[in-house]
């Protein structure tokens, strides 16, 4: 994975998006020890797929904790935490 500085990026606007958009490779740009990285949609995608798909088991498994448990009113949850 290559790594350049926001300046360098400026410097070669063009050449990066070809790189990301083209040959599928992930930049990190670096400024001041901080970092954030350019990638190819279909990794964005990936990515963005593979968190919905743990959102929803995470709901998946409230939902099976409340059907085991039960639930509480709001009005008794508001006194139980003090508002």
């Amino acid at each position: 994975m290559k790594s350049i500085s926001v300046t360098q990026a400026r410097k070669d606007l063009g050449d990066i998006f070809g790189e990301v958009s083209y040959y599928k490779e992930r930049i990190i740009l670096t400024n001041h020890k901080k970092r954030v990285a350019i990638v190819p949609i279909e990794d964005l995608e990936l990515l963005e797929a593979l968190e919905n798909e743990e959102d929803i088991r995470q709901a998946q498994l409230a939902l099976n904790e409340v059907k085991k448990k039960g639930s509480i009113p709001f009005a008794e949850m508001k006194k139980r935490v003090g508002l």
